[in-house]
């Protein structure tokens, strides 16, 4: 449902807290308002470095009413994961996913103020998956190769083992 009170203390509250899912609790990259109960055109991305994710740089975004404008590039195999895929807010499920590498995207910031941005790779990726969330889609709707799945142990250990593998990508 697209939000038109997007200065309301309720929105700017939601947004809050699911920032604050993201950021402070840690659990996950990206948050549709969908995943937590509200049907609402609301996404909140927080990109932080992690110890799978060392090179990320930090990266906020608050976007409302999204509409990706237009997709360039063609679709790459990626690894995803999805809190709503798991137990206690943490992702236990991933795969590969076909998403393409950059994306032009219309919006409403947070303080209802429009964007047209384009996003390229990490953040384009969790732009189009939150999006789908939005949509009524999971990441598990664009797996097209079930023998991908693993869990977030098995993610984790192959992650650590190709940074080990590749220095460089640190």
């Amino acid at each position: 449902m697209a939000v038109t009170d997007i200065g309301s203390k309720t929105i700017q509250a939601l947004i809050d807290d699911m920032r604050h899912t993201l950021v402070d609790k840690k659990l996950g990259v990206g948050l549709a308002a969908p995943q937590v109960g509200q049907s609402l055109a609301i996404i909140v991305v927080a990109l932080r470095p992690s110890e799978y994710r060392p090179s990320t740089k930090p990266f906020d975004l608050v976007l409302i009413n999204p509409e990706i404008t237009d997709y360039i590039g063609r679709r790459k195999s990626m690894w995803e994961g999805c809190i709503s895929s798991g137990r206690g807010g943490k992702a236990d499920l991933f795969g590969k996913t076909l998403r393409h590498p950059e994306v032009k995207v219309r919006y409403y910031d947070q303080a209802g103020k429009q964007q047209h941005q384009t996003y390229t790779g990490l953040k384009a990726q969790v732009v189009q998956h939150e999006v789908d969330h939005l949509h009524g889609m999971l990441f598990v709707d664009r797996v097209k190769d079930p023998k991908t799945y693993m869990t977030f142990n098995e993610y984790i250990k192959m992650v650590k083992q190709y940074l080990k593998q590749h220095p460089e990508a640190r």
